[in-house]
């Protein structure tokens, strides 16, 4: 059965190759690039890759356009700071060969700050729809946050991707703070409004749900900081809805 892996990216030079080379055993790699300033393309066109230039309207819509321009019968979704291991590979292989296969395929992550696997809080398994056949799977078409919506049976794979979300944890806050805004437009565009109860109490419990309710705490002063990165994302979230709203 043919695979076909599909990449989102904007500059994301740095980390191609390695993504590139972790994916190489499928049949066909489509790349959609959100107009990169740095040599995203470039590298992507010499290890042989197809890229198609899409300006970025959300994280769901640009999937789905690698999922149009897919030829495989079955999907494979990566992020380009993700790796897939070669005992994740083999297993993908395996499953995809079944005469009864499910129509899609949760898959663990094992989410890395710099070379520091996070292992609690919520970071671990962290269980997402990766693998699908590509006429049973689409996106659903969110600004942020957006999943696969399979029609029929999924499953879960054994094996785990790695990815590599970040150099250090300043600049995991400096995303979540872009992802925060993102997600307020979401919300308004939804027609979600921000109370008192979201701008007061929804931040605090997310910190208490990380650090305690999810074992953050196990994690050390690394968990500390990723419940607190949290919880600024969560009152930056609702107050960046509350200024939509007025």
């Amino acid at each position: 059965m043919k695979l076909s892996v599909i990449i989102i990216t904007r500059n994301e030079a740095v980390n191609m190759r390695a993504c590139l080379e972790s994916v190489r055993f499928a049949d066909e790699i489509i790349v959609v690039d959100s107009e990169s300033t740095d040599e995203t393309a470039a590298i992507c066109r010499e290890m042989g890759v197809q890229v198609f230039e899409r300006p970025f309207d959300g994280f769901g819509q640009q999937k789905n356009a690698g999922i149009d321009r897919a030829t495989g019968q079955w999907i494979l979704n990566v992020d380009a700071d993700e790796r897939v291991p070669e005992t994740l590979r083999a297993e993908i292989r395996s499953v995809i060969a079944l005469d009864h296969a499910a129509d899609g395929y949760r898959v663990a992550r094992r989410n890395y700050v710099g070379d520091i696997w996070i292992r609690h809080g919520g970071w671990y398994p962290d269980y997402t729809v990766r693998l699908f056949r590509r006429a049973r799977g689409r996106f659903g078409e969110r600004t942020v946050h957006e999943a696969v919506e399979v029609n029929g049976q999924v499953a879960t794979l054994r094996e785990a991707l790695e990815h590599r979300t970040c150099r250090d944890f300043e600049e995991f806050a400096r995303r979540q703070d872009r992802y925060a805004k993102l997600a307020a437009a979401e919300m308004a565009k939804r027609g979600r409004r921000a109370t008192a109860l979201d701008l007061w109490f929804r931040p605090s419990y997310t910190f208490l749900r990380s650090y305690l309710l999810r074992g953050g705490f196990l994690d050390g002063a690394n968990g500390w900081k990723l419940a607190c990165i949290y919880m600024r994302y969560t009152r930056s979230k609702y107050q960046c809805l509350r200024t939509v709203q007025r």
